[in-house]
């Protein structure tokens, strides 16, 4: 097979630059924040932006119904009995919350000197979708002989809900050989990384009810029980805030250790504690421990409070009994753990605490475990010291993502997880941004990829 003419690759990049900054600019201005009924249109706004985005590259493009919010598909159909590979993003974003910390307007497209692509969404994920979508127009201009079919979901900040169902009725049509997903980050600029391990999720709500109404702690205090002192003690006693050791019998009987030869791949991330702080804004960890802090973060499972609601909202203190409170918490699952598993050990170890604190489920999502070698991997390495000129190292990562399980066990073929965001671009954070070298680099390795993957052949 000829080899992908590197010249022409590079200036198909260059010349395709300024359509991909208006590509992103328009879906990063339609706030399609999957967690806000108010965005309602917007989701379906977004949706038919991407389909046209879709059909202006050369694909064949649908706009799935579901339960909730839609799905998008593209179907790029290069040659007839090639390999198949589907591509999977997410269109939806997190709130723009904190509006205070924000330099710029989270849904006005800024683009920078520097080429910085600021924006809720612009690397979170909608950057990495619209990357992925000009290197399959250059699959296409080449007549690099493999299919791509997109996955562009709307509901992956709400847990997926629906995406299960959607892919199961499209089963057939996708039928893919491979997987490649784009919605996790490098260690750093200088460190790609490619994902073979991602931790689960479970989340749930804990609630207790002692009375009717507020009332004055002069008058009931004493005597009557506070929801939200009660709930602190339940929650101190299911772990230990500062190891984040959890104490519930039987949370680590599942857990896997990393085998040597992980470790001896988790000693050439050259982890930089200090750029780990840095980038998220932390100022105290539990440990400094560099290799400490990988493993509690990629191969550890955790227990998190993510707010506790309760008594009197204002600033000032004022004196009464609350009559209700709930802590939301959640735990990240490493593989082999099961998220309905672990929901009832906390369940039954809350109720002999404390039996009136009612615990309810959420939401779940399964961990996810490969080998970090094999055909696939080893392309998405090659491709990425090709496109981007640095050797990536490959890696676990803390991070859940609900439609990576649904989408191994529907059709059973390889998943690859190359990401392009970086830790300062900000998931989730004030801020947001992707940039042109991220981009560009993108743009050369998936090209590079698609065509080593190209020879692999029909699994």
């Amino acid at each position: 097979m000829v080899e992908i003419n590197s010249e022409r690759l590079h200036n198909f990049v260059a010349g395709y630059r300024r359509l991909f900054e208006h590509y992103l600019g328009g879906m990063v201005e339609v706030p399609t924040v999957s967690t806000d009924p108010a965005c309602l249109k917007n989701i379906m706004r977004g949706a038919s932006l991407a389909a046209g985005y879709l059909t202006e590259m050369g694909a064949r493009a649908e706009i799935v119904e579901t339960a909730g919010h839609p799905l998008v598909l593209g179907h790029f159909d290069i040659q007839a009995n090639a390999p198949t590979i589907a591509i999977y993003h997410h269109l939806d974003v997190q709130p723009a919350t904190s509006s205070s910390m924000w330099l710029h307007p989270p849904f006005k497209f800024t683009v920078t000197l520097d080429g910085h692509y600021l924006g809720r969404g612009a690397t979170d994920d909608k950057g990495p979708a619209i990357t992925a979508l000009f290197a399959a127009r250059f699959a296409l201009e080449e007549r690099i002989p493999i299919n791509i079919k997109f996955i562009w979901e709307m509901e992956e900040e709400i847990g997926s809900p629906h995406f299960e169902a959607a892919i199961r009725s499209r089963k057939e049509e996708i039928h893919p050989d491979s997987i490649l997903v784009q919605d996790n980050a490098w260690i750093s600029r200088d460190r790609p990384s490619v994902t073979y391990g991602i931790r689960g999720l479970m989340t749930a709500f804990m609630r207790l009810t002692t009375a009717e109404r507020d009332a004055p702690s002069g008058v009931v205090g004493g005597a009557a029980r506070n929801p939200v002192a009660e709930l602190c003690q339940v929650v101190s006693q299911c772990f230990d805030p500062l190891t984040g050791r959890v104490r519930i019998e039987g949370f680590y009987d599942k857990v896997r250790n990393p085998t040597p030869a992980e470790l001896q791949e988790f000693e050439h991330f050259n982890f930089s504690v200090g750029d780990f702080k840095k980038a998220h804004g932390l100022t105290l960890l539990r440990t400094e421990d560099a290799s400490r802090i990988i493993q509690d973060t990629w191969c550890e499972p955790t227990f998190e409070v993510h707010g506790l609601v309760g008594g009197y909202p204002a600033s000032e203190v004022t004196a009464i009994v609350p009559y209700t409170a709930e802590a939301k918490i959640s735990t990240r699952l490493v593989p082999d753990q099961s998220p309905m598993e672990i929901f009832h050990l906390i369940k039954n170890f809350v109720r002999e605490i404390n039996p009136d604190v009612v615990v309810e489920l959420d939401s779940i999502l399964e961990p996810y475990l490969t080998e970090f070698s094999g055909p696939y991997a080893q392309a998405a390495r090659e491709a990425v010291i090709r496109g981007f000129g640095l050797r990536p190292v490959f890696i676990r990562e803390g991070l859940s993502i609900g439609s990576v399980a649904s989408m191994k066990n529907l059709w059973g073929v390889p998943v690859v997880l190359l990401g392009l965001s970086l830790p300062e671009h900000g998931y989730h954070a004030p801020n947001e941004y992707f940039d042109w070298p991220q981009a560009s680099g993108g743009i050369k390795t998936l090209a590079y990829y698609f065509h080593r993957i190209s020879q692999i052949g029909r699994g």
